[in-house]
């Protein structure tokens, strides 16, 4: 089972609702991103597995919005489609070049999105 797998699995079952555990999902990704970049020198390694963790998190989110039976209205699945385009390209610009401040608005969009997904945002 791969790492992100694993991380979902585990907050499925902590939590109550498909929210929740999106939601918790994002923070750890966040939590692991903000790790690397207040550690740069020594953490700079995981940023690869990470990206990927992240990838798949806004793949699923991308293809949700993308079903014509997604239930939110079309703004918010056009939002969400543009936002993981826009991740996609910044995962694609952090593998080609790794820059620690590059990491501040992955950082920024996933504790946002899950702020939302819990009704704080």
């Amino acid at each position: 089972m791969s790492n992100a797998a694993q991380i979902y699995q585990r907050n499925a079952n902590a939590s109550s609702t498909p929210r929740e555990t999106e939601s918790q999902i994002l923070i750890e990704t966040a939590a692991r991103f903000q790790r690397i970049h207040d550690n740069w020198e020594t953490e700079a390694s995981a940023l690869n597995l990470t990206l990927l963790m992240n990838r798949k998190i806004w793949s699923v989110f991308l293809s949700s919005v993308m079903m014509d039976e997604c239930p939110h209205p079309r703004e918010v699945r056009e939002n969400i489609a543009n936002l993981a385009v826009f991740i996609f390209a910044r995962t694609l610009e952090l593998q080609i070049e790794p820059k620690r401040e590059m990491l501040t608005a992955l950082i920024n969009i996933n504790r946002q999105i899950a702020a939302g997904l819990n009704g704080r945002g």
